[in-house]
């Protein structure tokens, strides 16, 4: 079997520059759409066709799907977030006669994705790969052979893919206004990762909540989302922002975290400082105080990502859809309610 062709090769064969292709293999944005489907045409034509794996994916069926996460970054014993949602998609696919297979991914298979063993050794009819860091080059790897798959909290900003979404513009920018209908005046945002589409997403939402209401935006980024980040991002905002007042978390670890912060420092929540998490994780519950919430429909996350794996296996011709889920406020006694 011939060797693979290099980013050079691809680069010299459509007369454009390797940067160009590496903006491509990785969802980079500067590159126009027409070139953008060349790229992609030609590396399911050449090197990057549809290798016996993937073909097997398409002529029989193992009933088995994977759902895959990255290994560093999913602790449930901190951030039971997932577990939740793969019981909702194998709850779906059990009555369609799968079965789920649970796998991680480490930094080195995502970076040599044909390494992958659940494809390379046909394990699977299709991946549910779910989290925001799982990176654009692993994903475009896999639908340029041809594996039918669907992504959960997590989407390609310059191509297209089946994604499913939480309403995370709506959700933070419901739990931001409600905390300045409460009165609270400097509230601060701290951030995930500004590469991840939920933390992209919650931002906006409470950028524009604090805009709407006419007040200054304030943001920590942070470079994961766990108790430890949120404290690190908790400690920074209170230095650069002795007078806040509030906070919106990415995520309820990152609340929590905060919340940690905050009591460490004799700061009383809510009295001083109002803090909203995101996710509704049954954590949220357990914090003194409880910790008010932006809940997501986790199971329902699972059942609507399966449910259009399967639709894509049936029909690999399907064109990709995003599907958004919503989510709504659980209010409890960290907010002031």
């Amino acid at each position: 079997m011939s060797p693979k062709p290099t980013q050079k090769q691809l680069a010299h064969q459509l007369g454009v520059s390797v940067a160009t292709i590496s903006r491509v293999l990785n969802d980079k944005p500067g590159v126009s759409e027409e070139i953008r489907q060349q790229v992609l045409t030609l590396m399911a034509q050449a090197g990057y066709a549809p290798n016996g794996a993937a073909r097997s994916l398409a002529t029989s069926r193992s009933g088995l799907i994977a759902f895959v996460v990255h290994q560093s970054s999913h602790d449930t014993r901190e951030d039971p977030f997932y577990p939740f949602i793969v019981a909702g998609a194998e709850s779906f696919l059990g009555g369609q006669g799968y079965h789920i297979l649970f796998t991680s991914l480490d930094d080195e298979t995502m970076q040599k994705p044909q390494s992958f063993a659940a494809v390379a050794e046909r394990r699977v009819d299709g991946l549910i790969l779910a989290g925001p860091d799982i990176s654009p080059s692993f994903i475009l790897y896999h639908l340029s052979q041809g594996v039918p798959l669907v992504i959960i909290d997590n989407c390609l900003q310059n191509s297209e893919v089946n994604c499913v979404l939480n309403d995370d513009f709506g959700g933070e920018y419901q739990a931001a206004r409600h905390l300045i209908e409460k009165g609270r005046r400097q509230i601060v945002f701290l951030s995930g990762p500004q590469e991840w589409v939920s933390s992209r997403e919650r931002g906006r939402g409470y950028a524009q909540a604090v805009s709407n209401a006419h007040l200054p935006s304030r943001i920590v980024y942070a470079g994961e989302t766990t108790i430890a980040s949120g404290e690190s991002a908790m400690s920074e905002a209170l230095e650069r922002w002795p007078d806040l007042d509030g906070v919106c978390a990415a995520n309820d670890a990152m609340a929590i975290g905060a919340m940690r912060v905050l009591s460490s420092r004799g700061a009383r929540v809510p009295q001083d400082v109002a803090v909203f998490g995101f996710d509704d994780i049954g954590w949220a519950t357990l914090t003194t105080p409880p910790l008010s919430t932006v809940h997501v429909y986790k199971r329902q996350l699972g059942v609507l990502a399966a449910q259009r794996l399967l639709d894509v296996i049936a029909d690999p011709d399907l064109p990709p859809v995003k599907v958004v889920s919503g989510t709504r406020l659980i209010l409890r006694q960290s907010s002031g309610d």
